[in-house]
């Protein structure tokens, strides 16, 4: 049993935190926590040990009755591999710490690329985090896009991808987060950092992203456009492509979700914790094939689909499981599977004519 210890428990900590729970070959070692608030309180609530990062606030802990396990200097000595999913640049500062216990350790995509050997997603380059000591999950938005052309690379070639992301102002509790009512460039030159961090992926790629802020807090909306070196024979072909992808939900027509609030609704109503959406809900509707050109638009939950990438990572790290059994094994655990959606329009497809054997029943 590989124990994992979680540096940070704020909005992705604490879903890494459970996820871990739920895998057979892991378990939660226990949890750093800076400040003794109400998500500290939820960590002692799900009784997983919480760990002081500041020793000196120890005592704050003790008065919310929460009884400490340690500091997370003792939480890396006693965790196999640690999760770092501390504030952006807070990784590379503890990168240190890590190195002095030789404990191995993710880190996310808030960091620069260079805090680890590699930057990882599960479905593009799981093999070449196998030997490494350091790996970096990249950002919600590199992940969703990683996901999306991975299919399209390896069956039709890329020429080139130009993507507008349309991205939330804040998570639901980054109540200091804007903007409040506009609709800001960010950054206003191009590229956004976007585009190079997917290239921490695919070095090879031909990629352009510009990106936007807007006063939501749901989910980021991606409108994508790939140039494909060879063209599909149309575009039911680029749809069953996506169909057989285990993280990327199709959206079909009939089931009208129309943004990102509908897609929410849908994660509440199938029991996923949090309302969380771990795959990219790709509109099937909005797939279209011009020429060598295909356009679409995906949404991305940002506090979620980086989830199963930690669980992934963990794993590759470990060396014991071949990335497809690791994602298997990722997508079986938590319940990754919204496809009885998809499964309607199979069964529509298919119903055809009555049996003519019936007809005079």
């Amino acid at each position: 049993m590989l124990r994992v210890g979680i540096n940070g428990y704020g909005t992705i900590g604490k879903r890494v935190a459970d996820a871990v729970r739920k895998q057979p070959d892991m378990a939660v070692q226990g949890v750093g926590k800076r400040s003794p608030d109400y998500v500290a309180v939820g960590a002692d609530e799900e009784d997983y040990p919480v760990y002081a990062v500041d020793e000196d606030r120890a005592d704050e802990f003790r008065e919310i009755g929460i009884d400490l396990a340690g500091t997370v200097d003792d939480l890396v000595a006693e965790s196999d591999i640690v999760v770092d999913a501390t504030p952006s640049g807070i990784g590379a500062e503890n990168r240190p710490l890590y190195e002095r216990h030789e404990t191995p350790a993710l880190f996310q995509g808030g960091e620069d690329a260079t805090v680890a050997e590699v930057s990882f997603n599960a479905r593009v380059n799981y093999d070449e985090a196998e030997d490494a000591d350091y790996a970096r999950v990249v950002s919600c938005n590199t992940t969703g896009l990683s996901r999306f052309l991975a299919p399209l690379h390896e069956h039709y070639g890329v020429d080139k991808t130009r993507v507008t992301l349309v991205r939330r102002g804040g998570d639901p509790d980054q109540t200091g987060r804007g903007p409040i009512n506009d609709t800001v460039p960010d950054p206003v030159s191009i590229p956004s950092h976007h585009g190079p961090d997917v290239q921490t992926i695919f070095p090879e790629l031909d990629i352009d992203t510009i990106g936007l802020k807007v006063p939501t807090t749901m989910m980021h909306v991606h409108s994508v456009n790939v140039t494909l070196e060879n063209r599909p024979d149309d575009i039911d072909e680029v749809i069953d492509l996506f169909k057989s992808e285990d993280r990327i939900l199709t959206v079909p027509d009939y089931a009208g979700i129309d943004g990102a609030g509908t897609l929410k609704d849908l994660a509440q109503d199938a029991g996923r914790p949090r309302g969380d959406i771990w795959e990219n809900c790709l509109w099937e509707e909005s797939l279209t094939l011009q020429g060598q050109d295909l356009y679409c638009m995906q949404a991305i939950h940002q506090e979620a689909d980086v989830v199963p990438e930690n669980v992934d990572a963990i794993r590759a790290l470990e060396g014991d499981h071949s990335g497809p059994e690791s994602r298997a094994l990722t997508n079986e655990t938590l319940g990754i599977d919204l496809g009885y959606l998809t499964d309607r329009t199979d069964l529509t497809a298919n119903r055809g004519t009555p049996d003519e054997s019936l007809a005079d029943d």
